[in-house]
């Protein structure tokens, strides 16, 4: 786990008032939010601040599996020593990136100031399982919201590609 993770896993807690998730926000305000936070992550070679500020993220660039069109969506970079994966957390439903990975896997990563493709592997089974418990062991905002919900945690693994 990178520094940076590890001081999140310390110092924030799903249920804190002001981590970004647990604020209300405007239909204006979320419309353009991952805009704003693009357009940072891409001014500043990956460096976004405001509620991001100290996080390492990676902005994932999947194809639509209905549209067709690239989806641009900024993440969480997670590591599990060598393996990048991303997660987030879910409302009722699966978030549009990981119904687009799932449907092509093929996708584009964007980390730091570096730009490459990536396979993207949507974990199922005992791959899932195995994983999602060392992940929850390890990283304590995604083991509480995880107990909120009744779905299992989208995990996907990003390996890059030639």
């Amino acid at each position: 786990m990178d520094n940076n993770a590890a001081d999140a896993k310390e110092t924030i807690s799903y249920d804190d008032p002001d981590a970004p998730w647990n604020r209300e926000y405007s239909a204006d305000e979320m419309a353009g939010w991952n805009d704003g936070v693009i357009a940072e992550f891409r001014g500043n070679d990956g460096q976004v601040g405001g509620d991001y500020a100290g996080a390492t993220l990676l902005l994932l660039t999947t194809t639509g599996a209905k549209s067709g069109k690239p989806h641009v969506v900024p993440l969480g970079a997670l590591y599990r020593g060598d393996t990048l994966y991303v997660s987030s957390f879910i409302e009722g439903k699966y978030p549009a990136w990981y119904h687009n990975a799932k449907a092509d896997p093929q996708v584009r990563i964007e980390l730091g100031g570096e730009k490459f493709a990536a396979n993207a592997e949507v974990l199922t089974g005992e791959r899932y399982d195995e994983f999602a418990t060392w992940a929850l062991a390890e990283n304590s905002l995604l083991a509480e919201y995880q107990a909120k919900v009744d779905k299992p945690l989208p995990l996907v693994v990003l390996t890059r590609t030639p």
